[in-house]
């Protein structure tokens, strides 16, 4: 059978793929700990599982417009003035079935075939694929000092006259590492001299650590949002833990935001109606959930990090945000895919390579699951990666052995 260029060129979700594999082993009876995960393990808020029950019980499931309803564009509005200190109109303002979704459509309303997006690397690993699947050239960018943030000066090496967008997520998956102040000014400075749109991809912005405030990117930028070339990304998945809802949204410049609305309404039509009056009350309800699961996320990050260190050998950096520890196994071995293979075989425990994020050597962890599968896991890790070791370890009824 004969596919397109497009699709003989994107390969799977690593992440997702993953997933997959850590239900079938489940399923199979297998003692799989899932470090792999980005899915928090606590509820959606009970103001939005209320606010559900309540529209299926009226029957009324109905089609909105493409951009999302009224409710959900306000709701949004509502939440920019919060935590952005920017009073935006719904015109500047479209929800999506997911963030995932609102920064494709975005993509696709700026890059045509042959321009390039630029982002920097270690990266979330769907950006290529994306950039791609828009027609467009990717465009990573390492730091020449090895580290989880390249320059200012390192991002604007890398445009060229095809450079249409910027794609940035801070806090980082997989780092965890928060941009700064002026990493944020000098790099919108710059896009807006250049016509360049930055894609802002905040979705972890409120999962943060040691009292950190991440700086909204409205204060990168004296310029109205309508003139500013500035999309910024968001979602109810993370910082609700309400993944399964598929609830994203993106604010921006009117014309740009129209642009997607179009777009949005031929690809999929409107966000799902249930899951933006779930949103709606998410939003606009108790906070609580949200600042417990980062509490929550702040414990399991400074165990796993103390965990990790007793690791001889593994370079661990403490993330800042998200859920995630990106570390660096390359003493071990510098084929992260091999090693993430080694580990899910021999003690069956989900990691992911760090070469879906553009950094080999690496594996990405994931703290958001129960503390203790966090502490079987690194424990098996352990057991395996050190030589001088027992030749068995036993979990449960099952033993593995060397």
């Amino acid at each position: 059978m004969s596919f397109s260029k497009i699709a003989n060129s994107i390969g799977a979700s690593a992440t997702l793929k993953l997933n997959a594999e850590a239900g079938r082993m489940r399923a199979a009876g297998q003692p799989v700990i899932h470090l792999g995960g980005g899915e928090p393990k606590s509820k959606a808020p009970q103001s939005a599982i209320e606010a559900g029950i309540e529209m299926l019980r009226s029957g009324e499931i109905r089609y909105t417009p493409a951009s999302g309803t009224l409710a959900m564009k306000d709701a949004i509005i509502n939440y920019t003035a919060n935590y952005y200190g920017r009073q935006v109109e719904r015109a500047n303002v479209i929800a999506s079935a997911g963030a995932k979704q609102a920064i494709m459509v975005a993509l696709m309303a700026l890059v045509d075939p042959g321009d390039e997006v630029v982002y920097p690397v270690p990266y979330w690993v769907s950006y290529p694929e994306m950039v791609r699947l828009a027609g467009g050239n990717p465009v990573a960018v390492y730091a020449a000092d090895g580290s989880f943030q390249p320059t200012v000066q390192e991002m604007i090496d890398a445009f060229g006259p095809r450079t249409k967008a910027v794609l940035l997520n801070s806090p980082n998956n997989p780092s965890g590492r928060v941009f700064d102040r002026d990493f944020l000014t000098g790099l919108m400075e710059h896009c807006q001299q250049q016509g360049v749109f930055l894609l802002m991809d905040d979705i972890y912005h409120r999962l943060v650590f040691d009292g950190r405030i991440p700086v909204p990117c409205y204060d990168c930028t004296d310029l109205s949002v309508d003139d500013a070339n500035l999309l910024v990304l968001n979602g109810v998945s993370k910082q609700y833990a309400m993944t399964g809802f598929r609830i994203g949204w993106a604010v921006g410049p009117r014309d740009l935001i129209k642009v997607m609305s179009n777009i949005q309404s031929h690809q999929s039509g409107n966000p799902c109606s249930l899951s933006q009056q779930a949103a709606v009350a998410a939003l606009e309800g108790a906070q609580g959930s949200v600042s417990r699961l980062g509490q929550e996320l702040e414990n399991n990050r400074d165990e796993l990090v103390s965990l990790l260190r007793e690791i001889p050998g593994l370079n661990v950096n403490s993330p800042e945000g998200t859920f995630y520890c990106f570390c660096n196994f390359s003493a071990f071995d510098e084929n992260s895919t091999r090693l993430a293979a080694f580990l899910l075989e021999k003690v069956q425990v989900v990691t992911v390579p760090g070469i879906e994020f553009g950094m080999e050597g690496f594996l990405r962890l994931s703290y958001c699951g129960d503390i203790e599968d966090v502490r079987e896991g690194v424990r098996r890790i352990k057991w395996i990666l050190d030589e001088a070791g027992s030749n068995e370890l036993k979990v449960g009824d099952t033993v593995f052995t060397r």
